[in-house]
């Protein structure tokens, strides 16, 4: 282990970039910054990530794709469980910040780092989520925080910057951003109350597209695997080919409120067009091709799948079984399902499956009994209110 390394989880932001001057200048340390791709960044969105990076005066920077990863050990099971926290949000930023932070520690350990640091403040889950993780994995590692531990402001770090040399145009939005596979998490003056909503202009994508578009999205085992015409061998793709087509309409938008992890509520907005079609689709082609019971546990272990990688808790071996759970009910989840999207909403209006159960020899639902006659059901009508009965007396 080097003494002198530290490990810098940066974004290029204003938090990250005080953290890298401050930890090579102050705290006279080799500074190693990774940024950590999930999903949501172009080739460009990294290049100008490490040319900033570079321009602090770090010793190495790194970007890892982990994105892969991200998919199968965690976003295929969100959409198996169908999961919306309070059944809104799809954990868009609560799942990937556990990603990166499993990558970060990877990444400390092969260099032989001594030290991780990440720009996180003291009011939020994410350095829950990070320490958490570095805690578990990489224990040996010492954590420094200095946003958090020093409770800095914006203008105290750009104050810092400048008197460092570093006179960058930290101007930006006066709304931040987290953007990955699943989703754009969207924080801003309105978040921070309990009844604004978020203007048109602070989403990431403006809703340009007017006409209706009908899509079908192809499943198989419980993965999205076609859209339209196109089929994939990864997911990861289609769930992009989705969202390129789905993003233009100003689906999937909305607010999120929650309790956080430190105990305090929450508000974020979000836009997540592939996330929310994905996870509503599924859930219909389900409830053609499961049964009740089957329906009524998924949704109780998913409940506690979300609620548990939300608060950091995904390393506990519980998860894992959860998982086994998931993926084994999706044996016959496979088939289409038939969408329109439209401005600001999206329509699911049917499937199609050979393992659709509504196409059955016994009987079609409200029209025709063909497996039972009218003197069956009579006295099945008449057991079923025995006990009934029974407690009326």
């Amino acid at each position: 282990m080097d003494s002198n390394k530290v490990v810098l989880a940066f974004s290029g932001g204003l938090d990250t970039s005080y953290c890298a001057q401050y930890l090579r200048k102050e705290k006279g340390l080799e500074v190693y910054s990774v940024i950590v791709d999930t999903g949501g960044f172009s080739e460009e969105d990294l290049h100008q990530v490490r040319q900033r990076a570079e321009s602090l005066g770090v010793a190495q920077h790194e970007s890892i794709d982990y994105t892969q990863q991200y998919y199968q050990k965690c976003l295929k099971y969100l959409i198996f469980g169908n999961v919306l926290r309070n059944n809104t949000y799809p954990l868009s930023v609560s799942s990937e910040r556990m990603f990166q932070a499993l990558a970060i520690a990877e990444y400390a350990q092969k260099i032989g780092a001594k030290y991780i640091a990440h720009g996180s403040t003291g009011a939020g889950n994410d350095q829950v989520r990070f320490d958490l993780a570095f805690q578990v994995l990489v224990p040996e590692v010492e954590i420094i925080t200095p946003i958090r531990d020093m409770k800095l402001s914006r203008e105290a770090e750009i104050a810092y910057l400048k008197a460092s040399g570093i006179d960058m145009d930290w101007t930006k939005s006066q709304y931040s951003y987290n953007q990955g596979l699943w989703g754009t998490s969207v924080g801003g003056k309105e978040t921070l109350t309990s009844h604004q909503a978020l203007p048109e202009e602070a989403y990431p994508y403006p809703a340009t597209k007017a006409e209706a578009q009908d899509i079908v999205l192809i499943f198989k085992k419980g993965e999205l695997l076609g859209v339209n015409e196109q089929s994939f061998e990864n997911p990861v793709e289609a769930i992009q080919a989705l969202e390129k087509i789905a993003r233009g309409y100003g689906i999937g938008r909305d607010i999120h409120v929650g309790d956080t992890i430190i105990g305090i509520k929450g508000r974020v907005g979000f836009e997540a067009a592939a996330a929310l079609i994905t996870i509503k689709a599924h859930a219909l082609l389900e409830k053609h091709t499961l049964g009740k019971w089957q329906m009524y546990w998924k949704e109780q272990l998913a409940n506690w799948y979300g609620m548990f990688l939300h608060e950091a808790q995904y390393l506990d071996p519980v998860m894992r079984h959860i998982e086994g759970f998931l993926e084994d009910t999706q044996k016959t989840v496979s088939g289409k399902v038939f969408v329109k999207l439209q401005p600001y909403r999206f329509e699911l209006q049917g499937i199609d499956s050979e393992f659709d159960m509504m196409q059955s020899k016994f009987g079609s639902y409200g029209e025709m009994n063909l497996a039972w006659e009218g003197e069956d059901v009579k006295g099945f009508i008449k057991i079923l209110a025995n006990s009934l009965k029974v407690m009326k007396g």
